[in-house]
């Protein structure tokens, strides 16, 4: 990430004692999150961590969560559409300042932690003490995550899923074939559904190692032309009227990380 410019700041260790954190804050509040065993090999990380097989893997993207000033009354409302929850769950971890933070977490649906539909995260202390912009990024072109590209074995049923959970219309539908994978995006939110064109692909490949979960994610940006000049990136593309391009494939492992215009 740092090669990229997208240098992330060191967070601390989290409470279970077992992973450990960096994170890279954009203007918008949103964040990425990288995690990582505190001891190389940590024996427990499978087990430890709701995402610890990505991790043994070095898979890159798997998860995502979504903000809540009132984790009560949307657990609740979710519930009474249908959807499960596991949680709340207390969650902290130790900055390296020795402030702890702590806040709030609840598993929403069944397909993992932020696997398919995001998990919800309410902050007990300060949210500016877990999050803020990174100076790798603050007041640059960058704004923050766009879009999450989430890979689903089957297009129509995790339609019905996200339809069901949050009163979404129809998606519009396009297909990629540089991408591998059919796209369902739900206007106005940051959500793309990606179910593979090709049962040899890259992503059919992944789904049937990891499941379903995230596999990219795209950054918006004040201005387009000058991230492109900022990040290195590949050729441009298409989604749903807006311009793609992709940051250097393999600067960041397997996972795919681009930029989006507006």
């Amino acid at each position: 990430f740092t090669s990229l410019c997208l240098t992330p700041e060191y967070g601390g260790p989290h409470g279970n004692g077992v992973t450990q954190m960096a994170l890279i804050g954009f203007d918008d509040g949103s964040y990425l999150e990288l995690i990582a065993p505190v001891k190389k090999d940590a024996p427990k990380i499978a087990s430890a961590s709701d995402w610890g097989n990505f991790i043994v893997a070095d898979a890159g993207p798997c998860a995502w969560a979504v903000g809540s000033t009132d984790l009560t009354a949307d657990v609740d409302r979710l519930k009474k559409n249908g959807i499960s929850i596991k949680g709340p769950n207390n969650g902290s971890r130790k900055k390296p300042d020795g402030t702890t933070i702590e806040w709030q977490t609840a598993q929403v649906g069944d397909n993992g932690v932020g696997a398919v539909l995001p998990f919800m995260i309410q902050d007990k202390t300060p949210r500016e003490l877990r999050v803020k912009p990174s100076a790798s990024v603050k007041g640059g072109p960058l704004t923050g995550i766009a879009l999450v590209v989430i890979g689903v074995k089957n297009l129509d049923d995790a339609v019905a899923t996200f339809r069901k959970a949050y009163g979404l219309n129809a998606p519009k539908l396009e297909d990629h074939k540089d991408f591998g994978a059919k796209l369902a995006h739900f206007e106005g939110t940051p959500v793309v559904l990606a179910a593979p064109l090709d049962p040899s692909s890259w992503l059919a490949e992944r789904l049937s190692k990891f499941g379903e979960s995230p596999v990219a994610y795209l950054l918006g940006t004040r201005d387009f032309a000058a991230s492109e000049k900022s990040y290195r990136s590949n050729v441009e593309t298409m989604w749903f009227g807006r311009k793609v391009r992709w940051l250097e494939v393999g600067k960041v492992g397997f996972s795919h990380l681009g930029i989006v215009s507006q």
